[in-house]
């Protein structure tokens, strides 16, 4: 749900950059920024994915002690 939220938001602000950016300024701006935010929202899916894999180790560890 989190990913197409993203996903969304991404697209509508390309969409929403490129329909009013005409010059090569703000363009280059938007893209900046566009990149940014994409290393955001990836470095917090990264922690997601670590936390959910670590807690599946944790899981997996207390059913071999079983």
């Amino acid at each position: 749900m989190e990913k197409m939220f993203c996903i969304g938001v991404m697209l509508g602000a390309i969409g929403g950059a490129l329909a009013v950016a005409n010059s090569y300024k703000m363009r280059s701006l938007v893209k900046k920024s566009q990149a940014e935010f994409i290393d955001k929202v990836n470095e917090m899916m990264d922690e997601k994915l670590d936390s959910c894999s670590k807690q599946q180790t944790g899981e997996d560890a207390e059913k071999k002690h079983k």
